[in-house]
């Protein structure tokens, strides 16, 4: 589904990712574990368009979606969901929802039925739908996240540190609903420091260091490697 060969990407004279190479299949949970500045978001930004790469090629269904703009990307069904939810706190719940949906405004029917969906998957959005996103909890404002992301009907959904500042319990139930997203047919890549929580749902891992992609393997190889283990998730 998703293929990067040797991608890099700069700030001015700052080479954040270094010839980055990895697949995503269609129906994976795939996660992408690194710590704090490790280049998680910056691969992500380059993946949904938001900044432009300088080397390397994307493709998508084997067509080449390098350096294209997000809102095309969006329209090819990838959809980022950015760390630190990027709410609008003064907008009501639904008005944050409905943003996502922007580039199908024009299909009402199919944004109806897509908003049915995402209140269905969080059942409390549809009780505070009328409330400002700013006066949730912060579990709630992630749902809100995920949901205006969901709203654009993503073929693939990008991820970044879903679980960041929340309590273990409402992280826990978290990672149940991005489970559930990935078994309904969506395929997921996501960023995450929660490596235990993360790995125990997904398929597939790599490991970022400095913008480069050093180690990758399925579930069960990164639970038991102990460099992992060590670094991610304690030993």
């Amino acid at each position: 589904m998703l293929q990067l060969n040797n991608v890099e990407a700069r700030y001015g004279s700052f080479k954040a990712l270094e010839q980055v190479s990895m697949t995503v299949e269609q129906g994976e949970l795939v996660v992408l574990l690194g710590a704090n500045g490790a280049g998680k978001s910056t691969l992500f930004n380059t993946i949904s368009g938001l900044l432009k790469p300088t080397a390397g090629k994307i493709t998508l269904n084997g067509q080449d979606v390098t350096g294209l703009k997000p809102s095309a990307l969006v329209q090819n069904g990838v959809v980022q969901c950015p760390e630190g939810r990027k709410l609008f706190p003064e907008m009501s719940v639904l008005k944050n929802l409905m943003l996502g949906a922007y580039v199908h405004r024009r299909d009402k029917a199919a944004m109806k039925k897509t908003l049915d969906q995402v209140l269905a998957l969080f059942p409390i959005l549809d009780e505070k739908k009328d409330h400002a996103a700013g006066s949730l909890s912060g579990g709630q404002q992630q749902m809100v996240a995920i949901g205006r992301a969901m709203m654009g009907r993503p073929k693939l959904l990008l991820l970044d540190e879903p679980s960041l500042g929340l309590a273990p319990l409402v992280v826990k139930q978290m990672f149940e609903t991005i489970k559930g997203i990935n078994e309904q047919g969506t395929t997921v890549l996501l960023a995450e420091q929660n490596a235990f929580a993360a790995l125990k749902i997904a398929h597939r891992a790599y490991v970022i260091e400095n913008g480069r992609l050093v180690m990758e393997g399925d579930k069960d190889a990164m639970l038991g490697n102990e460099e992992i283990r060590k670094a991610y998730i304690g030993a």
